[in-house]
C-alpha cells in the first residue's frame, strides 16, 4: 500500500519524534511529509506509535492511502522521486 503521511506537529520534541517514527516506515520527501510502502500490520504499527506521540488538541497527522492506479497519475514537479518497492533479492 503506498501511503502519503503529512503533520503539523506544534511542538519540537513532539515534531522530532514523529518525523524520527516515520523514517522507520518511509521516506521524507518534504520537511513535514513523508511517503511510505507498508504491507500487512505494519500500517497499524505505525498508526498506533504515532497517536501514542501526538496531542490531539494541538496536532494533526494526515495519511493519505493511494491505490496503484491512483499512484500511476501522481504528478510531480522538480528535484526528486516519488518512492518506489525496492527490488530485493534473497540469496
Amino acid at each position: 500500500m503506498f501511503i502519503v503521511i503529512s503533520y503539523d506537529i506544534t511542538s519540537d520534541k513532539r515534531r522530532n519524534k514523529i518525523a524520527n517514527i516515520l523514517k522507520d516506515y518511509g521516506v521524507r520527501v518534504q520537511y513535514s511529509v513523508f511517503e511510505c510502502i507498508l504491507e500487512g500490520n505494519k500500517f497499524q504499527e505505525m498508526i498506533e506509535r504515532l497517536l501514542k506521540n501526538y496531542n490531539n488538541n494541538e496536532d494533526t497527522i494526515r495519511i493519505y492511502q493511494l491505490c496503484k492506479n491512483c499512484k500511476k497519475i501522481i504528478k510531480m514537479y522538480g528535484i526528486g522521486t516519488i518512492t518506489e518497492d525496492k527490488d530485493v533479492y534473497v540469496l
